[in-house]
């Protein structure tokens, strides 16, 4: 499109301002060929009757009048004015309607005629009238077209918008029919229709020069049906060259068109263009251009659909043959690689320092380097390439891989910003080293590196910037030589901003280089020491710093190794803290103490560092030796006097932990002396401790006050759940200090209700912070952070917390909460892992073709495996919870006992007064033994529930006998066990089958003391009893079951009257006799009451009536049985 309309002049950008602001003046003085173009618009100005009454506007309407005098060709527009709209608006909705009826075919017309002549001659021989009708004709038909084509693009050849004699008067048509008829023709369909014609864009622009208002609604219109890649067709590019044209006329708007593109993610070719053509008319030669921060926006912003839209748009544009002048890609890459030519020094001399140029004096390069106002600039070419070819996938040629090498390899003045730009030139030497492909590029790279080696110092003094590049160099050496190949990756990634795919394997040349050539671990370990310390080091200043260095080469005992003393560096190092205290700080101590008492190997056991010397640890303590009263004239900083306190305190605990290895390899490092513990002033460095908690994270504050405690988190259940997010980590990470002896329960209470507010907004991070922080405390171990995956795949860590826990029934509360819920979460976990990897689950064909005559072993399927895992870990889960109801042995001695609970449900069923028993074992229920037992019991009662094979499984693998009376009183679904207790009864191993006998005992007696009412006995015994004569006629085998059922609840019934008649104890004495010796039933049987059922019911209360009816029961079934025998 840009070639066929090369030789037709377009409206200027001069034409089109004054047309938007309507400005006579600036129209006045354009030419007549610029004139021509806008004529429909202003013909229809000054003929039609204004919206604007005011007198300015009549005087502008006059100039504009005077104007248009002139002009032969405004005649043949006022013709065009002159027709009459509304019937030519109705041929054309029939002739569409005509037209849907015959699908779209090109049937008889009903705005033209059959014509005679071909197109362009019928134009030509037409008065104004057919000349509408026939543009308008022949545009609904591309416009018809379109709208049937389903997206894919098509050129339409039309005579009418092709000859060059009749262009001007079809454009003119062109925009009076859609002026006069906006309905019918709507200018962003018109827009779109003619992207299908040859000189489209410039019709196009035409149009919407005499409509100026709506250039916005016809840019985004096409844009959001344009190809989300505009380079791949024929369709998308011609798009791309009309709006190209546009936004040229009204280059005011071209950002804000390109906005568009990247609101849509349509046009990623437009975008740059326009991006183009801005670069080139901006003025601003050093800063950094439009394009670079453009282009860099797209690749290293937040939206992940814009960055995967514009990376496709360069790699597809790799992929394309037709890399030539016209493609914008190329186009985009040779701006950027003339920018990046164009900041690189004038004057370089491609040669190598030789041996003899040593002599040179030190200040004297024989490379020239960037110039300041450059600097920032090379930096964000860096990042841009890094970003293409990291992101985009952009391979670049050779040309652009010289230059960029040429860039990299400069030397910057020492500022931030050269700071800054030498770590990035580094970083991108190690993300992308196919860029050193030849011998004397690797050596201008080694060059180069021995440079900022040499020049770290100078650079880091003058710059002003602690964490400078030298700390990086170091580091990577000493990661290259631990064989730490993601480190690497990792510090370059964070170093460049950006996350990259980075091989290992493609550093294998750079850490050839690293340690053999530039940094072996001699030389490593000999700069280390030689490195300053951070001055007032502390969690404020980021970045890679010594300390960072110091720490890996301990950790790999490079100092040992080669015998180079770190001692004096890490003292230096701990004097210069400050806070907030810098988290690297307690781990290079504990690395440090760790290489003092462990050898770097066992051939040499002398090589280990030398600890700090008493005399240096005293200098530290100066000024606040010989009382607890503050002094002002303090030398170091309250940071460094603890950082050394706990060095000692580790150092002597080490030591201690330590003994047994050390006396096998017959060393014995020194202790430290009494005297000197004798003189640090622990209690007054503890309650400085205690005042900057804040600030010192890593260390625990002493006892606090329970009531200022109680008033900060009253206040905080005043707040909702969201506003409780910010002060989670610090509530959550003092959780273990509620385990301390003392600690008032109403703290622990509000604690709970706190977190189980905070559980309704952030449960997950909730949980895995509370797991961690309830770990068992252990002085001078490190403890694990678990992570959320960590605890779905092992739910049993939530119980591996402080056995102090188990004591303390808020947070017991909240263990099981969260037990519970990895519990299911792991069910959930390993489903959709089975799922996943549901193609392992399918055997192969050969596997199951067995040999004839023989059937192939069922395999135990994944399922079943998932099935029998989550099994034995809810079972161990149970048994685990069992063990924590078991009172300890303090417990015991203060007359705990766990079936206690039993024994007062059954007391309190079997008599309605409290007895003296109950009254002695209250004390023992308000305990916190008894209230985990509860919560235990209401968890375990949730999970039998849930899938009663649990409670089966935990059976059959059997608990202490004596959890059965808190068990079956405490659990609810306990009852269940009933129904497999003959299986259980027959295992082999004596101790389950004397515990499950137990547990029946305890089931039965709970059934039947607890199951009814005194009101209920009655009713539902009453209309029963009889039928068991009939069960016992009918089953002679139960009749022992039911003669004991019958005195029980003789008995039940006897213990009810027992305060208010004694004729029932006789009865229950003969029933006991009856069952016992049932040869008496013959006399028992002439007493005449029995043969009625009953003796004087009337005057008796319901217990009273029950028992004679049981009497009267059992002697029928008594005369039954005889009677059969």
């Amino acid at each position: 499109m840009m070639t066929e309309c090369t030789s037709l002049q377009f409206v200027s950008p001069f034409a089109f301002e004054a047309m938007q602001k309507v400005d006579v003046v600036r129209l006045a003085s354009l030419s007549d060929p610029e004139l021509r173009l806008l004529l429909p618009c202003l013909v229809r100005m000054a003929l039609c009757a204004p919206a604007d009454q005011s007198q300015s506007w009549a005087q502008d309407k006059k100039l504009i009048l005077r104007l248009l005098s002139g002009v032969e060709a405004v005649n043949s527009i006022v013709a065009l004015l002159s027709v009459d709209f509304h019937a030519l608006e109705q041929d054309a909705n029939k002739e569409q309607q005509l037209r849907h009826k015959l699908g779209g075919g090109s049937g008889e017309s009903i705005l033209v005629s059959q014509l005679q002549h071909g197109l362009t001659l019928e134009f030509e021989h037409s008065d104004s009238p057919r000349r509408l009708r026939l543009v308008l004709s022949e545009l609904l038909a591309i416009m018809n077209k379109v709208s049937e084509s389903n997206g894919e693009f098509f050129l339409k050849s039309s005579e009418l918008f092709e000859s060059p004699v009749y262009l001007e008067e079809a454009a003119d048509v062109l925009c009076i029919l859609q002026a006069e008829l906006p309905s019918l023709l709507p200018i962003v369909d018109v827009a779109e229709a003619l992207l299908h014609v040859r000189n489209g864009a410039w019709f196009l622009c035409l149009l919407v020069a005499n409509v100026p208002d709506s250039f916005n609604e016809v840019c985004r219109g096409l844009i959001k049906n344009g190809e989300r890649q505009d380079e791949e067709s024929l369709g998308g590019r011609r798009r791309t060259d009309a709006l190209r044209f546009l936004c040229k006329m009204n280059p005011s708007q071209a950002l804000k068109v390109r906005g568009m593109v990247v609101e849509e993610c349509h046009l990623p070719g437009l975008g740059v263009a326009l991006t183009l053509d801005h670069t080139k008319n901006e003025a601003c030669e050093d800063g950094v251009s439009d394009l670079v921060c453009f282009v860099s926006g797209l690749l290293l912003g937040t939206n992940a659909k814009v960055r995967t839209w514009f990376g496709t748009f360069i790699r597809n544009g790799q992929q394309r043959k037709r890399e030539t002048s016209s493609s914008v890609l190329w186009q985009m890459r040779r701006q950027l690689l003339l920018e990046l030519m164009a900041i690189l020094p004038t004057v370089r001399s491609t040669r190598i320092v030789e041996e003899a140029d040593a002599d040179m004096e030190p200040n004297v390069s024989v490379y020239s380097g960037l110039k300041e106002e450059h600097v920032v600039k090379a930096s964000a070419l860096l990042r841009l390439y890094c970003a293409l070819m990291g992101i985009a996938g952009l391979k670049p040629t050779e040309e652009e891989a010289e230059q960029l090498l040429q860039l990299m390899t400069s030397r910057p003045p020492a500022t931030p910003a050269g700071v800054r730009f030498v770590s990035l030139s580094f970083c991108m030497l190690l993300a992308f080293s196919t860029l050193v492909s030849t011998p004397e590029q690797e050596q201008l790279m080694v060059v180069w590196l021995s440079w900022m080696i040499k020049e770290e110092a100078y650079f880091e003094s003058t710059s002003g910037v602690s964490a400078s590049f030298g700390e990086m160099l170091l580091l990577v050496a000493m990661y290259f030589h631990s064989n730490q190949l993601s480190a690497i990756i990792d510090l370059v990634c964070s170093t460049l901003g950006m996350k990259i795919v980075i091989k290992p394997s493609s550093l294998s040349r750079m850490k050839t280089i690293f340690t053999q050539e530039i940094f072996t671990e001699q030389v490593v370990t000999a700069h280390a020491v030689r490195v300053p310390v951070t001055s007032n080091l502390s969690a404020n200043i980021t970045g890679f710093l010594p300390i960072h260095c110091i720490y890996q080469l301990l950790r790999s005992r490079s100092f040992t190794k080669h015998k180079v003393s770190i001692k004096d560096w890490i003292y230096r190092q701990l004097c210069e803290t400050s806070t907030p205290l810098h988290p690297q700080l307690l781990p290079l101590i504990d690395v440090y103490i760790n290489s003092i008492l462990t050898p770097a190997s066992k051939s040499n056991p002398e090589a280990t560092n030398q600890p700090v010397t008493e005399q240096e640890i005293l200098n530290i303590f100066q000024g606040v030796i010989g009382g607890d009263s503050i002094r002002l004239n303090q030398r170091f900083s309250i940071t460094a006097q603890l950082l050394v306190l706990y060095y000692i305190l580790s150092y002597e605990e080490a030591l201690l932990a330590n003994t047994k290895t050390l006396a096998a390899m017959q060393r014995k490092p020194k202790s430290y002396s009494s005297s000197l513990m004798d003189q640090i002033p622990i209690k007054f460095l503890i309650r400085q401790a205690q005042g900057l908690q804040q600030e010192l994270g890593a260390f625990s504050a002493v006892p606090v006050n329970y009531t200022q405690v109680m008033q900060i988190i009253e206040h905080l259940t005043l707040l909702s759940a969201s506003e409780l997010i910010p002060y989670a980590d610090v509530l959550i990470s003092n959780m273990n200090q509620l385990l301390n002896s003392g600690v008032p329960r109403r703290i622990l209470q509000t604690v709970n209700k706190l977190w189980m507010v905070l559980n309704t907004v952030m449960p997950r991070r909730l949980w895995v912070m509370t797991v961690n922080a309830l770990q068992p405390s252990i002085k001078f171990v490190r403890q694990q952070k678990y992570t959320q995956n960590d605890l779905m795949i092992d739910p049993l860590i939530v119980l591996r917390c402080d056995q102090r826990v188990h004591r303390c029934p808020p947070l017991m509360d909240i263990t099981l909460h969260m037990l519970n819920g990895y519990l299911l979460a792991s069910k959930a976990y390993l489903s959709a892992h089975l799922k996943e990897t549901a193609e392992q689950d399918r055997p192969s064909q050969n596997n199951t073709i067995g040999l004839i005559g023989q059937t192939d072993a069922p395999e135990v399927t994944r399922e079943e495996l998932k099935n029998a895992l989550l099994a034995a870990q809810d079972s161990a889960a149970v048994q685990i919870l069992l063990e924590i109801c078991l009172p300890k042995e303090e417990e015991k001695a203060n007359g705990i006992n766990p079936d206690s609970l039993l024994r007062n449900v059954q007391s309190v069923i079997t008599t309605n007064t409290p007895n003296k028993g109950m009254e002695e074992g209250e004390d023992n229920l308000l305990c916190n033994l008894r209230e985990v037992q509860c919560l235990i019991c209401c968890l375990l009662h949730q999970m039998y529930i849930a899938d009663p094979n649990i409670a089966k499984l935990v059976h059959f693998q059997g608990y202490p006998c004596e959890l059965l009376p808190l068990t079956v009183a405490g659990i609810p679904s306990m009852h269940i066990c009933l129904d497999f207790i003959p299986e259980l009864i027959a295992q082999p191993e004596l101790e389950k089958q004397v515990m499950n006998i137990l547990e029946l005992s305890d089931n039965c007696c709970l059934a039947g003391c607890c199951v009814l009412t005194q009101a209920k006995r009655y009713a539902f015994f009453m209309p029963t009893l009889p039928s068991l004569v009939s069960f016992c006629r009918a089953f002679p085998p139960l009749y022992e079951d039911i003669m004991s059922l019958l005195i029980q609840i003789g008995q039940v019934c006897a213990s009810d009257v027992a305060t208010q008649t004694r004729d029932i104890d006789p009865i229950i004495t003969r029933l006991q006799q009856i069952k016992e010796k049932p040869s008496g039933w013959p006399q028992i049987c002439k007493d005449p009451s029995y043969k009625n059922g009953s003796r004087d019911t009337g005057s008796m209360d319901p217990d009273v009536q029950l028992c004679h009816c049981i009497e009267s029961t059992v002697v029928e079934i008594i005369n039954m049985s005889v009677s059969g025998i």
